[in-house]
């Protein structure tokens, strides 16, 4: 599986979206994008990429994009 793989799987699960929805995934702009699924996203993302995210980058993971350049910062190539 790719590491694109893995980041589409963690959005498909912890908010119950389609593929097709993935692309305009913003923060409560998706219904279970709320605070306590922020947080599950991001212990996801570090569980599943072995990473540990700073405070400021947890901030900026705001969308679905977004969190592709966050994730780089990391070594994480999607």
């Amino acid at each position: 599986m790719t590491n694109l793989e893995k980041y589409d799987k963690q959005f498909l699960k912890t908010f119950s979206i389609t593929a097709e929805e993935l692309p305009e995934a913003k923060y409560q702009k998706i219904k279970r994008w709320d605070s306590l699924g922020h947080m599950e996203l991001m212990a996801a993302m570090e569980e599943t990429f072995d990473i540990q995210l700073a405070t400021l980058d947890v901030m900026d993971f705001n969308s679905y994009e977004t969190g592709k350049a966050v994730l780089r910062k990391y070594g994480v190539e999607l």
